[in-house]
C-alpha cells in the first residue's frame, strides 16, 4: 500500500490493491511518513473504506480528529451488534459510532446532560436497534471509569437503522422517524384507536417504510405495473385505499414527490392487515 497523505502521527490516506483509496490507523504509522512511501503494514490496526461516494480525504480527516482509543471502542462495540444486523457493518457507521461515542464521553466528563426527543418513536419503530444499542452502552460503560447515561442508546440505535441507508446521512434516519410517527398518527385518527406497533403486521409495515425510504431516496420506487392486483385489492379493502391514501399525502408532502401506483397499493395491503389486528384485537377484548 502506498501513502497518498498523512493526516497525523496514526492516520494516513493511502491507496490498497483492489479497494482504491481507503483511512488505515495505527500507533506511529503516520511518524515521518510521506507520500509515495510505502505504508508499514505491521503497524495497521484498522481500515476504514470511504462508501457511498464519500470524499476520502474528509473521511479522513473524521478519522483523524476521533481519538484512537474511541475508533477502537467503537469497533469493539459493534461486534456485539454485528450478529443482530443485516448484512456487514460500513466503515462510515463504525467512523459515526465512534465520532458520537467521543462526543458523548467529552459531554459526561464535563457534566453536560443530553435530550433525546425521539425516545417513544425509537422504542416503538425500531426496537431490534434499541435492544443492540442498549448493548453497547453496557458495554462502553464497562471499560469507561464514568458511566454514559442509558439514553445515549436512542442515538446509538438511530445510528445502526442509519446503517441500512445508502447515504450516511443520520438527517435521512430523523426525518423518517418523524414521518413514521406522523402517519402513525394518521392512522390512529382514521380508525380511533392506537395501533399495537408490537404485531407482527405493525412490524412488518414498519420495514416495509424503511424500505421504501431507501427507494424513495434513490429513486427506484415500485412501479412492477400490476395494476390489475392493485385494483383488486382497493376494491377489496376501501376503508385500507382510503387511508393509504391519507399516508400517500404526507409522504409526498414530506419527501416532496409523487408516489407510484405501486406503492400506495402496498400501502393499502399493510393497512388492511393492521386492521385486521385491530379488530381482532377489539373483539377478543369485547
Amino acid at each position: 500500500m502506498e501513502v497518498l497523505r498523512v493526516f497525523n502521527n496514526n492516520v494516513v490516506l493511502a491507496r490498497a490493491a483492489g479497494k482504491g483509496e481507503v483511512i488505515l490507523t495505527g500507533r506511529g504509522l503516520g511518524f515521518q511518513a510521506k507520500p509515495g512511501q510505502q505504508v508499514d503494514e505491521a503497524k495497521v490496526v484498522q481500515v476504514f473504506v470511504p462508501e457511498d461516494g464519500r470524499n476520502a480525504d474528509n473521511f479522513g480527516a473524521l478519522v483523524a480528529a476521533i481519538p484512537p482509543e474511541h475508533l477502537a471502542l467503537a469497533d469493539q462495540a459493534l461486534e456485539i451488534a454485528r450478529a443482530g444486523m443485516s448484512g456487514p457493518l460500513n466503515s462510515t457507521t463504525v467512523v459515526a459510532l465512534a465520532d458520537h461515542l467521543s462526543f458523548a464521553i467529552k459531554r459526561l466528563r464535563q457534566g453536560l446532560a443530553m435530550d433525546y426527543p425521539l425516545r417513544a418513536e425509537v422504542a416503538h419503530l425500531y426496537p431490534d436497534e434499541l435492544r443492540m444499542a442498549q448493548q453497547i452502552v453496557d458495554y462502553v460503560n464497562r471499560q469507561l471509569a464514568e458511566n454514559l447515561p442509558p439514553e445515549e442508546a436512542i442515538a446509538i440505535a438511530l445510528h445502526l437503522v442509519n446503517a441500512g441507508f445508502a447515504s450516511g446521512d443520520l438527517s435521512h434516519t430523523y426525518q423518517m422517524t418523524g414521518v413514521f410517527a406522523q402517519l402513525f398518527e394518521v392512522l390512529e385518527q382514521a380508525y380511533g384507536r392506537a395501533f399495537d406497533r408490537e404485531t407482527v403486521n405493525a412490524a412488518r409495515f414498519i420495514t416495509h417504510l424503511r424500505y421504501f425510504f431507501v427507494r424513495a431516496h434513490t429513486g427506484r420506487q415500485l412501479a412492477e405495473g400490476a395494476t390489475g392486483l392493485g385494483l383488486a385489492i382497493r376494491q377489496a379493502y376501501p376503508d385500507a385505499y382510503g387511508t393509504a391514501l391519507k399516508l400517500q399525502a404526507v409522504l409526498e408532502l414530506r419527501l416532496g414527490e409523487p408516489l407510484t401506483e405501486d406503492e400506495v397499493t402496498y400501502l393499502t395491503l399493510h393497512v388492511a392487515r393492521m386492521a385486521d389486528d385491530l379488530r381482532l384485537s377489539q373483539q377478543t377484548a369485547g
